[in-house]
């Protein structure tokens, strides 16, 4: 018999003052009421009633362990209802990961709303351009940019990340816009260290603007080359999602829009046994509807 069932079985008889009373209280038979406390009394190696043909009554023993099985049963009861409590509240530390550009620029600002919806939820937002274990790393949910390969994930399409090419229109005045990708190497292209030497601005229909010379300015942070770019030193190549308020504030003019590279899938993903609670089934859906296949960046609301 359950060791649990058991010590409710006993409390109901300490309640009811009797065995039938109890039995009425779980629904079960007088006498599987006796076999519960009978598998106490011998567990615990002493006798809990003592009972009479007129009356029941607690032992010295009897009456310690009522007061502890009934302590016991109220933690268990609060642990239950804690759990319901979170499965139909969102509520509970959100641990989310995404990368840097992204995640500075949009989803960080989009957080704000959510949390705004969701009062009983705190958020720990990690932005790194590296791939993390999710699981071994305890995060709830990533955002990853490029071809999936862990099968075990649950992979949820968000729109496309794209690129842009830029400049602004104090450098475009200086020095002229370039109408194809091999006049790039006439002017200052900022440099994105990460990228693969081999790829470095190479352009659809390119004409061998892979070839330009390194720019003097180099750096491994998209941001940087932002700001570089918008004090008018040169071109730079980023993340839409980096550029885009910049854009439709007309601090930087896109350039080359026909070469652009082909966007990458960009997706919502998290552990497929990941229990599906509410903190993040509202994550789920909130990313969806603000990030979803069919968004776009709300550039108007930039200008």
């Amino acid at each position: 018999m359950d060791k649990l069932r058991s010590m409710e079985v006993f409390v109901a008889v300490v309640d009811a003052g009797s065995f039938t009373g109890a039995a009425s209280a779980r629904a079960i038979s007088p006498v599987m009421v006796g076999k519960h406390i009978a598998q106490l009394e011998e567990r615990l190696g002493a006798r809990l009633l003592t009972r009479t043909t007129r009356r029941q009554s607690l032992t010295e023993i009897g009456q310690q362990y009522a007061e502890q099985c009934r302590a016991i049963l109220a933690q268990i009861a609060a642990a239950e209802s804690g759990a319901e409590a979170m499965r139909a509240t969102p509520r509970g530390r959100l641990k989310i990961t995404a990368p840097v550009s992204f995640g500075s620029e949009w989803l960080g600002p989009a957080m704000t709303d959510y949390l705004a919806l969701h009062p009983e939820v705190s958020l720990d937002l990690n932005l790194n351009d590296r791939t993390v274990d999710l699981v071994d790393e305890g995060y709830d949910a990533a955002i990853r940019i490029g071809r999936l390969e862990d099968s075990s994930m649950v992979a949820r399409a968000l729109f496309p990340y794209a690129m842009v090419i830029c400049a602004s229109p104090d450098y475009l005045a200086r020095r002229g816009r370039p109408r194809r990708p091999s006049e790039l190497a006439e002017h200052e292209c900022l440099d994105f260290t990460p990228w693969q030497h081999s790829l470095r601005w190479r352009l659809d229909g390119s004409d061998g603007a892979q070839m330009i010379p390194p720019g003097r300015f180099r750096s491994n942070n998209g941001q940087a080359l932002r700001m570089a770019a918008l004090c008018g030193f040169g071109i730079v190549m980023q993340a839409e999602v980096l550029l885009a308020q910049d854009i439709a504030a007309g601090r930087l003019l896109p350039i080359l829009e026909e070469y652009l590279p082909a966007p990458k899938p960009m997706h919502l993903v998290y552990p497929r046994d990941r229990q599906a609670t509410p903190k993040l089934t509202t994550f789920i859906d909130f990313m969806l509807e603000r990030f979803g296949p069919a968004a776009r960046l709300p550039l108007a609301s930039s200008a």
